[in-house]
């Protein structure tokens, strides 16, 4: 099979597309015909190299998915032959409640080998079913990101009808999917972004106020707008580059919910105002099986919507790098086997 690949850490000249090795399925596995894949921002930084991870290389990148079912496990029960399906990426141990919390999660992509290909072995537990009317682009691009941002607004940070919250980075994949979810709660919505352009698509899929923190510094934009009381919440997943003014944005008794870092992992931690202000922190990583498939149904029946922003071969997925990393556009990347096109 063809797949997207890289032998070595480093820039985009490292990706490849070629020859890989056809999976071989283990008993609880599945063998799934990729009909698209979709790019998070998790795939960079693999790409370039995390530290404490060390993957066997060549490394097939990817964490999202969708495609039909043509081989079983003998142990798989949940799925047949022809099924329609889409991954779920996080590895954890199904016997708890929480597999997040065990000790042994991972993610595909991340730390094994990823699904950017036309075929992948991909463990039964970690997969849902895609009904028939959803397209192949769809059911690749939203998992990730809404099992994401609906575990952390819904679940971790437990928002409520009526409450303020602040999304950074709404054009983004994650972004563009908490503004939704948010909407969907019943908050009242504002949203950062880096152009007019991205703003009015965060209008037009939720968002309430729009802040163009190219402009200005949207903490005080935030104070301004909120009578200077600051918002209930913060969706922060960029890190050092925005941490300072998202503390600053909170109203007393707030809560940052935060799920990455793609500005860097050590801001300074502003304990001062954290302490005075009574404010909490809150980390997320994806979420439960249980919260994906409450997530996907709302993407399913047309409530949230995965924005594409572009769709790719996956010959072309170091174009596709480009894209997340240079922040063109807004909403998701998809590739699709260049055998589908």
């Amino acid at each position: 099979m063809d797949a997207v690949q890289f032998a070595e850490h480093g820039d985009r000249e490292v990706i490849e597309y070629g020859e890989f090795p056809d999976p071989e399925i283990e008993s609880d596995e599945v063998l799934v015909d990729v009909k698209a894949g979709a790019l998070n921002h998790l795939d960079i930084w693999t790409r370039k190299g995390l530290p404490g991870i060390d993957l066997e290389m060549p490394h097939v990148p990817g964490s999202d998915c969708a495609g039909v079912v043509s081989e079983i496990g003998e142990d798989v029960t949940r799925f047949e032959e022809g099924d329609r399906v889409a991954l779920l990426a996080g590895v954890g141990d199904e016997r708890m409640d929480d597999p997040t919390l065990d000790l042994r999660f991972h993610i595909i992509g991340e730390h094994v080998r990823g699904v950017h290909s036309e075929y992948a072995a991909i463990p039964e537990a970690n997969l849902v079913s895609v009904p028939e009317h959803v397209e192949w682009e769809t059911a690749a691009a939203a998992p990730l990101v809404f099992q994401t941002a609906w575990r952390m607004l819904i679940e971790r940070g437990e928002l409520q009808a009526g409450e303020d919250v602040l999304v950074l980075g709404a054009s983004g994949g994650v972004g563009h999917a908490a503004v939704q979810v948010a909407a969907h709660a019943g908050a009242t919505v504002y949203a950062t972004a880096s152009s007019d352009e991205k703003l009015e698509y965060a209008e037009g899929i939720g968002a309430d106020e729009t802040i163009n923190y190219a402009e200005a510094e949207f903490g005080s934009e935030i104070k301004s707008l909120t009578d200077g009381r600051g918002v209930d919440m913060v969706v922060d997943h960029i890190g050092e580059a925005t941490w300072d003014e998202s503390l600053k944005s909170l109203a007393k008794g707030g809560r940052i919910v935060t799920c990455g870092a793609t500005t860097g992992p050590n801001p300074d931690a502003g304990l001062n105002r954290m302490f005075w202000n009574q404010l909490s922190v809150i980390g997320s990583t994806m979420a439960t099986p249980e919260q994906a498939e409450t997530a996907l149904s709302l993407v399913w029946d047309g409530t949230f919507e995965p924005k594409i922003r572009e769709t790719l071969p996956m010959s072309e997925a170091a174009r596709a790098h480009e894209i997340i990393e240079e922040r063109e556009g807004f909403g998701k990347v998809v590739v699709v086997p260049d055998s589908e096109l």
